[in-house]
Parts: C-alpha cells; sequence; structure tokens
C-alpha cells in the first residue's frame, strides 16, 4: 500500500525494498515501500515481530541501504547517519564509564561541535530536567534502575535537537508502570518541540496513545495508514471511552488479525 504523499513531506520513501544475505542466501526483508511522512508528524510503525519495521527504520537511520528505490530526507538521499536523527534504542546504550550527565554531553558533541563546555553541560543539565533526572546527573549507570538509564537515552536524544528522533521498541524494556510516564513524557515533549518522529512497536494501545498516523506492517510491506486525529498529548484514562478511539482500536485489531482469523477459518474471532 503507498503512503501519503506531499511536496512539503521531511521524509520520502519511495519504492524502497531491502535484503539481507546470509551464506549468499537473499531474504527480502521489505519489498516496494512507499511512505511519505510530513514534519512534525509522530508516525508509529506497528507490526508483529520480525515484519520489517526495524529494518526500515535502519534505512532512515542511515545504518543500512535500500537495495532498491530512494530514502530522502528534506529531499536529499540518506547515505549514513547523520546529525539531523536523533536515536533511542530498546536498549539503553550508555556508556558505562560515563556519568548520566556526560552520556548526554556526549550525544551533543556529535552535533554542536562549536558549542563550548559550558554550553554542553548546561544543556545536559536542561534535558536531564526536562526527563526528571536533574538529581542524577552525576550518577553512572550502574546506580541507575532501567527506567532512568533510558530517560537518559532520551535526554541525549532530545539534547542533540535533531529535527528528526527515530525510536526503536524504547520503552520495551521497562516495566508497565514506567512505560506510561516515558510514553507521555515523549508525547509531549516531541509535540512542545515539534519533532518529526518516527516509532517502532508491536504495542497497539502505545501505538494509539502516542501516534498521530500508525502505519500497520505486514512482513515486507505497509498493510494500512491510518490518521489518529483525536488530540494529543493523550492520557490512556481519557482514551478508554472515546468513541473514536475505539473505531480505530477495532480497526487495527481487525487489520492485526486478518490473516490468523482467515487461516484458523474464523474471520469475526477477533473483531
Amino acid at each position: 500500500m503507498t503512503g501519503r504523499k506531499t511536496l512539503m513531506s521531511k521524509i520520502e520513501i519511495e519504492h524502497v525494498s531491502f535484503c539481507y544475505v546470509d551464506n549468499k542466501e537473499k531474504f527480502g526483508a521489505l519489498k516496494q515501500i512507499d511512505l511519505s511522512i510530513e514534519e512534525g508528524e509522530f508516525v508509529c510503525l506497528l507490526g508483529p515481530s520480525g515484519c520489517g519495521k526495524s529494518t526500515l527504520l535502519s534505512l532512515l537511520e542511515g545504518l543500512n541501504q535500500a537495495s532498491e528505490g530512494s530514502v530522502r530526507i528534506d529531499g536529499k538521499e540518506v547515505k549514513g547517519p547523520g546529525a539531523d536523527r536523533a536515536v533511542v534504542f530498546q536498549h539503553y546504550s550508555l556508556f558505562p564509564w560515563l556519568t548520566a550527565k556526560d552520556n548526554v554531553i556526549f550525544g551533543i558533541k556529535q552535533c554542536k561541535r562549536k558549542y563550548t563546555g559550558t554550553q554542553r553541560e548546561k544543556l545536559a543539565r536542561t534535558y536531564l530536567e526536562n526527563v526528571g533526572l536533574g538529581q542524577a546527573a552525576d550518577k553512572y549507570p550502574a546506580q541507575m534502575s532501567g527506567g532512568m538509564q533510558q530517560r537518559v537515552a532520551i535526554a541525549r536524544a532530545l539534547a542533540m535537537e535533531a529535527d528528526i528522533l527515530l525510536m526503536d521498541e524504547p520503552f520495551g524494556a521497562v516495566d508497565p508502570k514506567l512505560r506510561l510516564e516515558l510514553q507521555e513524557l515523549i508525547s509531549r515533549i516531541s509535540k512542545e518541540e515539534g519533532k518529526t518522529v518516527v516509532f517502532v512497536t508491536h504495542d497497539l494501545d502505545e501505538a494509539l496513545l502516542l501516534a498521530s498516523r500508525i502505519v500497520v506492517m505486514e512482513p515486507g510491506r505497509i498493510r494500512a495508514d491510518l490518521p489518529v486525529t483525536f488530540p494529543s498529548p493523550r492520557k490512556r484514562e481519557n482514551l478508554v471511552g472515546n468513541e473514536e478511539y475505539q473505531n480505530i482500536h477495532r480497526e487495527l485489531i481487525s487489520l492485526f488479525y486478518e490473516r490468523v482469523a482467515r487461516e484458523i477459518g474464523n474471520e469475526e474471532v477477533f473483531l
């Protein structure tokens, strides 16, 4: 399925295919993907494990190159990682020998080389405050919980002040309560700062809580591209009784489980 496209798209993915090669055997991970993302959109790539979500994100990061087609940001071909993109992974990816503050400063150095040491430290502390870790600036990763470490990783990404934020299941390794807090945090901050966000998840409710668009993927291709129009930032407790939320939720469940339902010969079992 072809995603929406405008002349002002921040990200343009056109006719993209990607193959992994293992022992000279080729595996098609993506097949003729078309997708456009406008500036300021929060797009969730939703789908089961192995459907190509993280592969597509890796093309946006510049870590992999498309086998066919093109990936462009602001009209320029993506040929490698760039300072216009910040990335948050599922696992914290912090340097254990650096404090929380110095982990954030490391990210700032990659994109703000003209900043003085004082400017970098001030910016790092500001973003640690933004994620609720102002008092933990001098702690090392081993002294912090998993949730705190992920907040540092988010602060580092945000402190780079990149136009685009790429997030690969960033809350998958934290407990449910903290996951909700981090979801609300990134929803609020991304909106306040006008980020363009591409967020990989297999959690339907997470996508509905965060996204302005949900791109549903199945192995190698896009199954559907759905707008989510109710206001954000959102709170889960306010969504449950929302009729639009319920309608989109039902549609996503139908898309997600359609194939399974067909295989067992009862298409209504999951609807």
